[in-house]
């Protein structure tokens, strides 16, 4: 049976150029570095960023792996001022809630390092928020096409979102003001998406701090079988 290259679904893959295993080494270990860097912030200034900056970092990424290559993400950047009024106030009435009766003692207690409380003022100072919503499955022309390992994917996909802000030499904050149905309701998204995750992003208020913490350290997060 005769084929034709045009039917053919692949393409020859690019590799990266071939390193040293010492050049392996140093690359990776800097890479560490930078990335240990990297700090959730709260204390967002309010000076301007390019919006192709924000495309630029959603653009990379959506370039995360997804089951089936589906993409099953959207997401929405706002930097308008009145809709980011209308999330705060919307958050900030779930968040008190949460303080006030939803939250167990144990995890109100368990945030008592990080200072927080209902008000969430970096809502409306951070230049741009950027939501992240997950599609259980996609709409064509009314029909719906089932998407997969949604959950994995999107949260894949904002590892490299909060990786790509960092890169920009900029600051985030991973913000889950659960239950987050209202950023559906006030950002009008269709039947299909469902809230995932919302990020402030900016630069670092010129006072900002951040809590003392450090990380696990390698035995800690790691079981090696060799």
């Amino acid at each position: 049976m005769e084929t034709s290259k045009s039917m053919d679904p692949f393409i020859p893959f690019k590799p990266q150029p071939s390193l040293s295993k010492s050049e392996m080494i140093q690359l990776s270990e800097s890479f560490f570095a930078w990335l240990n860097a990297r700090r959730s912030v709260r204390d967002f200034s309010s000076k301007p960023i390019p919006k192709v900056v924000i495309s630029n970092i959603i653009q990379s990424a959506s370039t995360a792996p997804s089951g089936a290559h589906k993409q099953p993400w959207t997401f929405c950047a706002i930097s308008n001022t009145q809709l980011k009024k209308e999330i705060r106030m919307a958050a900030e009435k779930e968040e008190f809630e949460n303080y006030h009766g939803r939250m167990s003692d144990e995890w109100i207690d368990d945030l008592k390092a990080f200072g927080t409380n209902e008000m969430k003022e970096f809502l409306t100072i951070a230049p741009w928020l950027i939501i992240v919503f997950k599609k259980s499955y996609d709409l064509e022309n009314g029909v719906k096409r089932k998407n997969y390992y949604v959950t994995e994917s999107v949260g894949i996909a904002c590892g490299m979102l909060l990786t790509a802000i960092h890169n920009a030499g900029l600051v985030a904050l991973t913000h889950t003001p659960s239950p987050m149905n209202f950023l559906k309701k006030i950002l009008n998204r269709p039947e299909n998406e469902t809230p995932f995750l919302l990020v402030p992003v900016g630069f670092p208020a010129n006072d900002a701090r951040v809590p003392d913490l450090t990380r696990k350290l390698i035995d800690e997060v790691s079981v090696w079988y060799e």
